[in-house]
């Protein structure tokens, strides 16, 4: 089966959606099928990357928040490329205007909606839920959700890659949602990638002794992100606590959360890499990851912190809650600075961290692969392209 993945959030100094993009294609041919990444670019373009798999880039413009970014600007475009390449299953990774392009489409091939973004989550909700309660929120913002339902009707499946966003979505009154979690790289990330002369330098480089506890967070400098907000935490349980924190990321609001950390030394800002032995050994070697985000679609850097033996203290909804559940770490009110702060002096006060570390070692060799996630859905997608044939 030919699987077009119409991939608007992909470039390659992305974060998890390039991840898991880059994963599938090298997933793709070993599991018997054909994909082909379709994504905004510089210039057109097609490479192969793996057997049976290649990106297809179309000439885009950059996107105007985010030069790392481009978009898909031409429905004529899209539609021609689709022609080209003659789908048997399409796929479509954002709720914005792609995900009309292809729903417009006129060729016959079944089609998924892959909620990569949980648009409510990273704008309205964030923005409005210091003022107003949830429903209220969602009244107000009917039209998008109207938008989310036709959608819904268009395709085949609506993909969410969390408990609470899938739940959410259909209780919304979106159709044909379906929750397919993502899941880790094979064989990368283990407790066994700890390595504690590495750890001692890191927090040698934060100013502090091996004896106190190392905190990581990962993801791209962006608001939703509430990088400050961990910062300010992490800051005012420091008077109590020797703990130190690296942040690996970058993005538009690096210059706030620089102002945020103002001279503290015992938090650092790393940039990221793309090695990912490097990035296993980095997140083995820390004692417990903090997270800021509540609209995470499925929090693959979670799920990786999981997989190394780390413990997480993250927000009460979106994807994190699902990587900290099952006793593996803890929760505190999305969004809220205060709580967060709470939640980290309970921690560290009660020294909770080595234990649940022991527990998440233990427990990490059941982490979900994205291998298993993608044989599910594309065994998903077989069967609806052969009812879509049969019929």
């Amino acid at each position: 089966m030919r699987i077009v993945d119409v991939c608007a959030f992909y470039t390659p100094r992305g974060g998890g959606v390039r991840t898991y993009i880059d994963r599938k294609l090298q997933a793709a041919g070993r599991m018997g099928q054909e994909l082909i990444a379709l994504v905004p670019g510089e210039s057109d373009s097609m490479v192969q990357v793996a057997p049976n798999a290649w990106i297809r880039s179309l000439a885009t413009p950059t996107f105007p928040l985010d030069p790392r970014y481009r978009y898909f600007h031409s429905e004529t475009q899209l539609h021609a490329a689709l022609d080209e390449l003659r789908p048997d299953f399409v796929e479509c990774g954002t709720p914005w205007s792609s995900a009309d392009m292809v729903a417009n489409w006129r060729g016959d091939a079944p089609r998924a909606l892959i909620m990569h973004l949980d648009v409510f989550a990273t704008y309205p909700y964030r923005w409005l839920g210091k003022m107003m309660d949830q429903k209220s929120i969602d009244r107000g913002f009917d039209w998008f959700w109207r938008r989310l339902r036709r959608l819904g009707r268009e395709y085949d499946f609506v993909v969410c890659a969390n408990n609470e966003l899938g739940t959410r979505t259909a209780n919304g009154g979106v159709p044909n949602v379906v929750i397919e979690p993502m899941g880790v790289e094979p064989g990368v990330f283990g407790p066994d990638r700890r390595d504690m002369p590495f750890r001692a330098q890191v927090l040698a480089s934060c100013g502090l002794p091996d004896t106190a506890t190392l905190l990581v967070g990962v993801g791209r400098h962006s608001p939703e992100k509430r990088w400050p907000m961990i910062v300010d935490a992490v800051t005012a349980v420091g008077y109590d606590h020797d703990v130190g924190m690296v942040i690996i990321g970058e993005g538009r609001d690096t210059p706030r959360i620089r102002k945020s950390i103002a001279g503290n030394p015992h938090i650092r800002l790393l940039e990221p890499t793309r090695d990912r032995a490097a990035m296993a050994r980095l997140l083995a070697s820390a004692d417990c990851m903090v997270h800021g985000s509540e609209s995470e679609s499925f929090g693959m850097v979670g799920a990786e912190a999981r997989a190394s033996g780390l413990p997480l203290i993250v927000p009460d909804r979106g994807g994190m809650t699902d990587q900290a559940a099952g006793g593996m770490g803890w929760s505190y009110k999305s969004g809220n600075g205060p709580a967060l702060t709470s939640r980290l002096r309970k921690v560290l006060g009660r020294g909770l961290i080595a234990p649940t570390r022991a527990r998440s070692e233990l427990a990490a060799a059941d982490v979900r692969t994205m291998d298993r996630h993608f044989e599910e859905l594309f065994t998903r997608y077989e069967s609806c392209f052969a009812r879509r044939r049969a019929a």
